[in-house]
């Protein structure tokens, strides 16, 4: 029997099963209350047999489809029951404005990914950042703000799914994304195609805005906790904002920096 119901099969099955244990009880219940009442009496059972029969053919009619009608109506309840909290949950997950997993939905999902990965695979973490997105918010407000967001919101799901990237809303205007696999070029590489992509324009009344990203990324290989390799993420974030910005920095995982990360 399913623990949760989902889908119509689980209803169904939820229902089977529920009437299935009523048919059962309701005819050995009735089968030894009779055989209390008559007890082995052979002359008293043979001449009342067809009323015995007919008795506990009434009995598990009734009771299975008294059964079968409230199972059914349990099944939805709890089919509603569990869609709501499978909502709720992936809601608590999930920037609402750009459709990715916001900081709380990364930091599970990116933890996950650590404990899994092998000692000898390569790590990559990104942060990545709109240029200049305070003066674009306060210059064309907050509405033409969130279309910014949505607009490479957009462009970093489509190239996380056909790049096996996860990707989120960090918070404000800043994603984080991790990779696993990929050596450090071609980690850079991938990154600066996504910089590419991200340099897009944005319709505002009758022109449109440029926008550009900024993109720091760190590799590392071996164990290392998400809160260190995000930092030195976005430590190199910072150098590439530092630097002029639209362009993609990468700091190396030594000793020393990931002291200083720690």
């Amino acid at each position: 029997m399913t623990s949760q119901v989902l889908t119509r099969r689980d209803i169904v099955r939820y229902t089977a099963g529920r009437v299935a244990i009523t048919v059962s009880l309701t005819g050995l219940v009735t089968a030894i209350t009779v055989v209390l009442h008559l007890g082995g009496d052979l002359s008293a059972t043979v001449p009342v047999g067809q009323v015995i029969l007919s008795s506990i053919l009434v009995s598990v009619i009734v009771s299975a489809s008294l059964s079968a009608a409230l199972s059914y109506r349990s099944a939805l309840v709890q089919q509603q029951l569990t869609l709501a909290r499978t909502e709720l949950a992936r809601a608590a997950r999930t920037d609402p404005l750009t459709g990715l997993l916001n900081r709380r939905g990364f930091d599970e999902a990116a933890t996950a990914i650590l404990e899994q990965a092998q000692s000898d695979h390569e790590v990559v973490a990104l942060m990545c950042d709109i240029d200049r997105f305070k003066s674009i918010n306060d210059q064309f407000g907050h509405e033409f703000g969130d279309r910014v967001l949505a607009e490479i919101g957009g462009i970093l799901r489509r190239f996380a799914e056909a790049n096996d990237l996860l990707i989120a809303r960090h918070g404000g205007e800043e994603f984080a994304a991790l990779l696993v696999g990929a050596n450090a070029e071609h980690a850079v590489c991938r990154a600066e195609a996504l910089r590419d992509l991200c340099a897009t324009a944005v319709a505002v009344d009758e022109a449109s805005v440029q926008i550009t990203v900024s993109i720091g990324l760190t590799s590392h290989v071996g164990e290392i906790d998400l809160s260190s390799i995000m930092r030195l993420a976005d430590q190199a974030l910072y150098q590439a904002k530092d630097r002029g910005r639209n362009r993609v920095v990468q700091i190396d995982v030594t000793p020393e920096t990931a002291a200083k990360a720690a």
